[in-house]
């Protein structure tokens, strides 16, 4: 006498597949948000950083890496990719003052707490 699972029946299937679908679809909804939401991002700082447009990848790249580390990683992302984005702005606005400073020959004053 063979038994059978209900699993593998077949009874569960209908549902399972729903299951599957739906799982599919929220999947899809937040990879569209997150992607979005990076272009956004992206879009409105290219214009402050043109010169360093991978230093931006990669700031949306690392805030990226660490919203899906959460339970909620498209309500993270833009959030953690705005703050990520305006340090590299930040940075790049020092090391210009620090150009200016080297081309004008006055002397780098040495810069604490910065970083």
């Amino acid at each position: 006498m063979k038994r059978t699972n209900a699993n593998q029946s077949g009874n569960n299937e209908p549902g399972l597949t729903a299951f599957k679908s739906s799982c599919l679809a929220s999947c899809r909804k937040i990879l569209a948000r997150i992607a979005a939401a990076r272009e956004m991002i992206f879009n409105e700082s290219r214009q402050t950083l043109k010169m360093h447009e991978h230093l931006l990848r990669l700031a949306l790249n690392e805030a990226e890496a660490v919203a899906w580390q959460t339970m909620y990683p498209h309500l993270v992302f833009p959030a953690l990719a705005t703050e990520k984005v305006q340090a590299v702005v930040a940075w790049d606005k020092l090391q210009s003052l620090r150009r200016l400073r080297v081309r004008l020959g006055s002397p780098a004053r040495p810069m604490t707490g910065v970083f």
